[in-house]
């Protein structure tokens, strides 16, 4: 009598299993192990910022959660706008009351700008354009000296 095919694939994956658990653990090869190893030490190397928002300082996972909410707010508070037509009076109060701290910010910003514009426009002109053929000078000195240094050091390998 014939043993039926399903107990003799039975047997046979048994005895395939029995005989790869008893060979030995292979080893990874040393050049593998050094790799990975190296992998390992340059992922625990990487800042914050490139890591996952788990690994992040709680500080910085706090504020980009503010920050996140206030652009929902904001987007929420365009699309009502939006949907229910410009009502500048309105528009304006409710965004005034909000931002308040922004109108004084961006006095000072613009008190800043007035007082750069007018020191920038108290320069001569040749003052200007000879720092502008200076600095394209100097990075035309940097680009050489680079090629220079680059066919020195590598361009010989």
């Amino acid at each position: 009598m014939k043993p039926s095919p399903e107990k003799s694939s039975a047997h046979l994956e048994r005895a395939i299993h029995q005989t790869l658990r008893s060979l030995p653990a292979r080893r990874a090869p040393r050049s593998l192990e050094l790799r990975v190893l190296a992998e390992l030490e340059r992922l625990a190397a990487l800042p914050w910022w490139h890591r996952s928002f788990a690994h992040w300082p709680l500080p910085a996972r706090a504020v980009f959660l503010l920050l996140s909410v206030a652009l929902v707010k904001l987007t929420i508070m365009a699309a009502v706008w939006v949907m229910t037509g410009f009502d500048a009076a309105a528009f304006t109060a409710a965004i005034s009351q909000q931002f308040s701290w922004a109108q004084t910010g961006l006095s000072v910003a613009r008190t800043f700008a007035d007082f750069g514009e007018r020191i920038f426009h108290s320069i001569p002109s040749y003052w200007l354009y000879g720092t502008a053929v200076f600095v394209a000078a100097m990075y035309a000195a940097l680009f050489g000296l680079g090629a220079a240094a680059y066919r020195t050091l590598y361009a010989s390998r």
